[in-house]
């Protein structure tokens, strides 16, 4: 079977197992502060919501604008790994700011040093990984990336009931520590990682043509994915009164997406990126119109692999979309899309200003947003192939 044997050659390659333990351990720092950050700020700190969205925003804002920034310097730098070990040593000083803070200036300037530089750590490790796997694996690099990004999310997924059990022994600050050492273990990694230079080939790999149309429409798609991670845990504690379900939601979701990345990255080689894309976005629709319908717990769990699968494709195939947009600057294709997803949290944050409440019908507004996208890579697509169709028509009565 060719999803086994190209397995069995991802581990095999050289160096896999390292990227692999980093990208797990990265997963596990971000997962066990996540749903305890504003937490922290509101109980640990005495912080009010408005000081909070400012904190969350800030630091949002700087980690976009260092993202982009070192996106576009990076593909001008031979070794990129000192990049992701000097943003894991920034990280850490924040974090211990951060830990330590008792006022709005001080606990802005922890979070500013411990998040600004994170979309950096992404955006280039997964740079380094694809030269890496370019290099070693051409033939199954982009499997090879998406198993990579896989193993993000279950470390992810790892991070989250660790972060819930380091919670229950040492309160705020077992899972401030928890996440500190995520990046410890995550800098010690990138200490052993043997980086592999981009190849004079890589060039010569088939790309694809930039559309800044598609870049909008997985803008949106990354917009409503937002608006779900913020506002479900919040819906179904105002249900069912059980935030613990919550955790059992994103287990179910960390299982489903290691199987369906590996899918739908097949699936994308064999019929294309925007095909795959497109019917994981359709996936999403239904779930987000099965959310406002106020529907009982077992429907959540039910619709749950179907969103897994539309997760699966935007955080898998629509990363080596995007970067094969720019296959010539890998670093600044891979700062781009983190960039998207930062750009979509960061609206996220805002719009519980403009939305009262947390009922099920908030989730029309990610429905909507997946409509849009859905109508504009449709007509992209349709558009595309009119234009083949005219350039072939042309190409024969020429010849």
């Amino acid at each position: 079977m060719t999803v086994i044997t190209d397995f069995k050659l991802f581990l095999k390659i050289n160096g896999a197992w390292i990227l692999l333990i980093g990208m797990f351990f990265y997963g596990i720092g971000t997962g066990i502060l996540a749903p305890m950050n504003a937490v922290y700020m509101r109980d640990g700190i005495g912080l009010s919501k408005i000081e909070i969205v400012s904190i969350f925003s800030i630091s949002l804002l700087l980690n976009m604008v260092t993202t982009m920034v070192v996106g576009i310097i990076s593909d001008k730098i031979k070794r990129k790994k000192r990049l992701p070990i000097f943003a894991c040593i920034v990280c850490m000083a924040g974090l211990l700011i951060y830990m330590n803070a008792s006022t709005y200036v001080v606990t802005l300037i922890g979070m500013v040093f411990a998040v600004a530089p994170s979309g950096l750590i992404m955006g280039q490790f997964f740079t380094m990984a694809r030269n890496h796997f370019m290099t070693l694996a051409p033939d199954i690099y982009e499997m090879a990336q998406i198993w990579l990004r896989a193993t993000l999310s279950v470390g992810f997924f790892t991070g989250l009931l660790v972060g819930a059990n380091l919670y229950i022994i040492g309160d705020f600050k077992s899972v401030l520590w928890g996440n500190f050492l995520g990046y410890a273990a995550l800098f010690v990694v990138l200490i052993i990682y043997k980086e592999y230079e981009a190849q004079s080939y890589i060039s010569n790999i088939k790309g694809e043509p930039f559309s800044l149309g598609m870049l909008f429409a997985l803008l949106l798609l990354a917009c409503a994915d937002a608006l779900r991670g913020l506002y479900l845990p919040l819906v179904v504690v105002q249900l069912f009164k059980a935030p613990q379900i919550m955790s059992y939601l994103w287990s179910v979701q960390a299982v489903f997406e290691l199987l369906f990345m590996t899918v739908a990255g097949y699936w994308a080689n064999k019929f294309g990126s925007k095909p795959v894309i497109i019917i994981g976005s359709i996936s999403a629709l239904i779930t987000y119109l099965l959310y406002s319908l106020q529907p009982p717990i077992w429907v959540f769990f039910l619709v749950q692999p179907l969103y897994s699968f539309f997760v699966s494709v935007l955080y898998g195939v629509a990363m080596g979309y995007v970067q094969r947009m720019f296959h010539t600057r890998i670093g600044f294709g891979s700062s781009l899309y983190v960039f998207l997803s930062q750009t979509a949290s960061l609206i996220g944050y805002f719009l519980p200003f403009f939305i009262p409440g947390y009922q099920p019908r908030i989730f029309i507004i990610p429905g909507i947003l997946v409509c849009g996208s859905i109508i504009l890579m449709v007509g992209l697509v349709f558009i595309h192939r009119v234009r083949a169709k005219k350039d072939s028509h042309s190409v024969g009565i020429t010849g």
